[in-house]
């Protein structure tokens, strides 16, 4: 992973890049392709967030910008390094710097999936928040039914701890999750 910062501001942003990936911050003409992927049937289905309208996808927008400012997590737009396509998302929420812990998520837009591209964004974002944002442990919540996240997860090095038994309520159904964790070693 190479770490590159965007210029001019006062907190510059972590620019991520891979041998395939370019990581960087949310800009306001992703919209589209934020609503493209979360109103898609198939990429909501494990996911906690959707959206109707463009209009309402602002609401995500806004957020992946607060959590930023107010340092309580991070998200990067997944593209293409060579053409800038934009691919999907993946970041950190719930930070906790007093416990040292984040958690994890992400989504990809169907057409790029069983590409590995989430696990390559996946390890470069675990190797930043070890190296750079002091966090020991990162933990990822996903739903018991979603073999290719839990699938991921352990190419990612993540372990699984424990199952969380109809402890959500999701479409009017309960839903278990499965809580699934990676330490820093170093």
């Amino acid at each position: 992973m190479k770490k590159n910062t965007s210029q001019g501001n006062e907190n510059p942003f972590p620019i991520l890049t891979t041998e395939r990936l370019l990581l960087r911050r949310f800009q306001p003409d992703d919209i589209e392709s934020v609503y493209r992927g979360l109103s898609h049937p198939e990429v909501i289905k494990y996911y906690g967030v959707s959206y109707t309208s463009l209009e309402a996808t602002q609401e995500q927008m806004d957020w992946f910008a607060a959590i930023e400012k107010e340092e309580r997590g991070i998200w990067w737009a997944v593209c293409n390094k060579q053409d800038q396509t934009f691919l999907g998302a993946i970041g950190f929420n719930n930070w906790s710097k007093e416990n040292r812990k984040i958690e994890m998520g992400y989504w990809l837009l169907p057409e790029f999936w069983g590409s590995g591209i989430i696990r390559e964004a996946g390890l470069a974002v675990c190797e930043y928040a070890f190296q750079k944002m002091s966090v020991h442990r990162i933990e990822a919540l996903i739903e018991t039914e979603n073999a290719n996240s839990k699938k991921i997860m352990t190419q990612l090095g993540f372990e699984l701890e424990r199952v969380m038994r109809d402890c959500e309520i999701k479409d009017g159904k309960l839903i278990s999750l499965e809580m699934y964790a990676k330490l820093n070693r170093i």
